[in-house]
Formats: structure tokens, sequence, C-alpha cells
């Protein structure tokens, strides 16, 4: 599978773990509570109920999803968020909405830690350097993780972006292909297409968002 990022200079392999630790708990902790937050403000307790409504990132962590993410950089996922959409006032728009948080949370989140970068970018304190590489790490896996949510495949966010959006007649269709949903997903993320994608689309981001290439 083509490598969606490319870590800064790193002396060691246990060193770029530890560097990752914070900007992956991070970004799937933002994640999921968007979405958890956005389902009980519109009116679904079933997040609560869970213990999902939560900033601890040990309750929305999934231990193989996580692990991917680790060795991948950007492909990886979480425990699901338990919704139900008959609360909602409108199932389908309150899922659309759901969906959308979960990528749009990410984004903030990016765009917050490419502020910090910049702003502390200049100063000539040694210890930042660290942080320096968390921050920009972070810009890159936020940025990973909203694009790849996006694809439209089950069950990414973006297959539930595309229900809410398709009319009633047609929706019926990505319900069918919600069976094979992960095998079409393995199948893209082992060929690389989803590599291939997604990597300039990434780069080009984080060259905008913080003047730097990966």
């Amino acid at each position: 599978m083509k490598a969606l990022i490319i870590l800064p200079q790193m002396p060691s392999f246990l060193q770029q773990i530890l560097f990752l630790i914070l900007p992956i708990l991070g970004a799937i902790t933002v994640h999921e509570y968007a979405h958890a937050l956005s389902a009980f403000k519109m009116g679904d307790p079933t997040p609560k109920y869970f213990g999902r409504l939560s900033l601890n990132p040990i309750k929305h962590l999934d231990p193989i999803g996580t692990l991917v993410l680790f060795l991948t950089k950007t492909v990886g996922w979480a425990r699901p968020v338990p919704i139900n959409p008959f609360n909602f006032r409108d199932p389908k728009k309150g899922m659309l909405l759901v969906a959308l948080s979960g990528p749009f949370a990410n984004l903030i989140f990016g765009l917050l830690c490419a502020f910090l970068y910049r702003s502390l970018k200049g100063l000539p304190l040694v210890f930042f350097d660290p942080l320096l590489i968390m921050l920009k790490l972070s810009v890159v896996i936020n940025l990973g993780i909203a694009l790849f949510n996006l694809i439209p495949v089950p069950p990414l966010d973006g297959s539930k972006i595309l229900y809410g959006i398709l009319p009633k007649r047609k929706d019926y269709l990505l319900l069918k292909l919600e069976r094979y949903g992960f095998l079409i997903l393995l199948v893209l993320v082992l060929s690389g297409v989803i590599g291939g994608v997604l990597y300039p689309v990434i780069q080009s981001g984080v060259k905008f968002l913080i003047g730097e290439s990966l």
C-alpha cells in the first residue's frame, strides 16, 4: 500500500510511535466526540447512554483500527458511535448532519494545529521541536482522517452523507452495498488506490496550511 504521509526525519521507530500517540488519539477523539455531540444535540440520547459523549480517548478506541492507523498514519477507524436515527425529527437529515460532523471536526482541529504550528515555528526555542513535530503530524492525520471518511463506501461517513443526499427511491442501492462495504474498502486500501488519490490532496493541503511539504 502506498504510504499516505511521510514523517519528518526521526532517529528511531520508537520515537516515531511516541510522536504519533497524541496526534492519533486527538484526531480519533475529536472525530467520534463530534458524532456523539451532534446526535445528542439533535435529540438522540443513545451516545450518552453508551458513554460516548466523552473526550476520553479510551471510550472511542478500537484496538485493531488504532493499530492500523499507527501503521498507515492515516487509514484506520474507531468504534462507531451508537446512534438511533428515529430519535431525530428528520432521521435522514439527522444522519446526514451527524455523518458530516466527524470530518468537519477533524478539519477544524487540523486548522487549529496548523495555526499553532505557524505561530510557534519562528520561536528560537529547541524544546518546541517535539511539539512542532506533533503539530505537523496532527495537521496531516486530521486532514487524512477527514478525507478518508468522506469516501462514499460503507461504513465510512461518506456513505451516510450520500444516503442523506440521495432521494428515497435510490438510497436503497447504497443500503444493498453495505454488506460488501468493508471488503470494497479493504481492496481499495490494499491496492493503493486510496493512497494514490488521497496523498496528493493531503500534500497540497498541508503545504497550504503550514507552508511546508510533507
